[in-house]
């Protein structure tokens, strides 16, 4: 009887022993997964490595200077407009672990004869797409860069007028295949000093979140200078490819991992 009892006692300390190294390891599985972190328009996904945006489509053709703009802002120039603010979705990116830089800037060189030099952008990249239903319902990401397309003109803002760039002297989808980028850079707008209140976060006020033009206080930009003076503006909506205006859809924001970042902030 001594035998059996101690065997049992020995059985019953290994089962009790396996038992709460397996429940460490769950609730260690589980702890390493955080909850979304839901904000106003946008919820950061830890277990996707990504930020999504409540967005509503609201160009299907014309120029472009914009992904997406704040609610309100720029949609005569940009794809989608988010109900976000700016700042929030600066947090939930900081959140994600990406880090930001800034918007391409003027900055001083040389006081005594006032010569400035234009500071390129910096910051992490981050992709940027649209989470669409495929034919079978199933929402399915898409790189941006599938909805725009290389254009032959800009849209004036003073004059209203389409400007031609001289050296494509030929229809859209036609000619040399220009791809638009595939990364941006989370520049992270700027803060102005608004006296003896808090600071202001510029893109809440302009309305600049993924910006294809060089505004100098968007979220995201691309990684080399885009002027309207210089045909890097030549872009516009890819309209059969979008769903129509006013269509709710989700813009999806996903920093690089550190290991898979290109070198697009060194000199």
């Amino acid at each position: 009887m001594k035998t059996i009892s101690c065997k049992a006692l020995a059985f019953v300390s290994i089962v009790l022993i396996t038992t709460s190294v397996v429940c460490a390891e769950e609730t260690a599985v589980v702890k390493s997964v955080r909850k979304p972190v839901v904000l106003p328009g946008l919820v950061v996904d830890f277990q996707k490595r990504c930020v999504d945006l409540e967005a509503k489509v609201c160009l299907d053709a014309g120029y472009l200077e914009l992904i997406a703009c704040t609610k309100g802002s720029k949609e005569h120039e940009s794809i989608v407009s988010v109900s976000s603010k700016a700042l929030h979705i600066h947090t939930a990116l900081l959140l994600l672990g990406a880090d930001n830089g800034h918007p391409e800037m003027p900055t001083l060189v040389d006081e005594k004869n006032q010569r400035w030099v234009n500071l390129a952008p910096r910051g992490d990249p981050v992709e940027v797409m649209l989470v669409l239903p495929d034919s079978n319902g199933k929402p399915t990401e898409r790189p941006i860069r599938n909805f725009v397309e290389r254009s032959t003109g800009r849209l004036d803002e003073v004059s209203g007028n389409v400007l031609s760039d001289p050296s494509e002297n030929v229809k859209p989808g036609e000619g040399p295949s220009v791809e638009f980028p595939k990364v941006f850079l989370f520049s992270g707008s700027r803060l102005r000093d608004a006296g003896t209140g808090p600071k202001q976060y510029l893109a809440d006020l302009s309305g600049n979140i993924v910006s294809i033009a060089t505004f100098g206080d968007e979220v995201l930009c691309l990684p080399s200078h885009q002027t309207q003076q210089n045909s890097a503006l030549m872009w516009q909506v890819k309209s059969d490819a979008l769903p129509k205006v006013g269509t709710m859809v989700t813009l999806r924001l996903r920093p690089r991992k550190k290991s898979l970042r290109p070198e697009l902030n060194k000199k």
